[in-house]
């Protein structure tokens, strides 16, 4: 077997034998389906709008929940192990510094991928209120996929820059705040250079054409660069401990 896929089986496992992978998919159920049905943030709420898409939900709902959880999981993948000294043990074993750091990433990743899953009511709900285009919503969940992996590697390596899980938490957080809200912000704000670099830089800017069905390679490789970078950065951190 894959020495990723048993660190990816071990964390997973881990998860479910604590009330931590339970306790996560009920509070983000809870808080998607307040801020898609109930309050319309940016776009308006689904009955307001009038339309038969996910657009509430992908931008009122599953982004505040993802943008608070994944700090959540990721800020004990590493620092956890740094405090309690069980990362020194699984380095000595034959596992690779990129095997372990990649298998916590997939573990992260398949645990978002399972609370997004039970979240096809939306899906099967709306379809009966209009036309649903499908490819749109694939297109916002492909999204999702794709900004949950950047934001996990970015929770990574702020858990393994430090052994406090407190702190890796906290990092995480303004990691995220500065890619989902600050640099739109300023991007939006500013003139000239400045403008384009925060507007770039920004995960929503992205992810928007997504949620509206476009796809775009130069997104896919934004987040996918972000993803490689974040754990590089991590793989970086662990091979110290090495």
């Amino acid at each position: 077997m894959s020495p990723i896929w048993i660190v990816t089986r071990k964390e997973i496992s881990s998860f479910f034998d604590s009330l931590v992978a339970y306790v996560f998919l009920i509070v983000f159920l809870l808080i998607c389906g307040i801020f898609t049905w109930l309050y319309g943030m940016f776009v308006g709420d689904v009955f307001i709008r009038g339309q038969a898409d996910l657009m509430a939900f992908f931008i009122n709902g599953a982004l505040p929940a993802i943008g608070l959880f994944i700090p959540a999981i990721t800020m004990g993948m590493i620092a956890k192990e740094r405090k309690s000294g069980t990362i020194e043990l699984l380095l000595t074993k034959s596992l690779t510094n990129s095997q372990l750091v990649i298998g916590k990433f997939l573990a992260c990743l398949l645990l978002i991928f399972a609370a997004l899953v039970f979240t096809l009511p939306y899906l099967i709900t709306i379809s009966q209120i209009g036309d649903l285009d499908l490819g749109r919503t694939l297109a916002g969940y492909l999204g999702l996929l794709l900004i949950s992996s950047a934001y996990i590697s970015l929770g990574l390596f702020a858990s393994s820059i430090t052994e406090d899980q407190v702190v890796a938490f906290v990092l995480s957080l303004i990691m995220g705040i500065c890619f989902f809200i600050l640099f739109s912000i300023l991007g939006n704000n500013l003139n000239g250079l400045g403008a384009e670099i925060f507007n770039y830089s920004s995960f929503f800017s992205h992810y928007e054409p997504m949620v509206r069905g476009v796809i775009d390679s130069r997104d896919v490789i934004f987040f996918l660069s972000i993803t490689f970078l974040g754990l590089l950065l991590t793989i970086n951190q662990v091979s110290k401990r090495r």
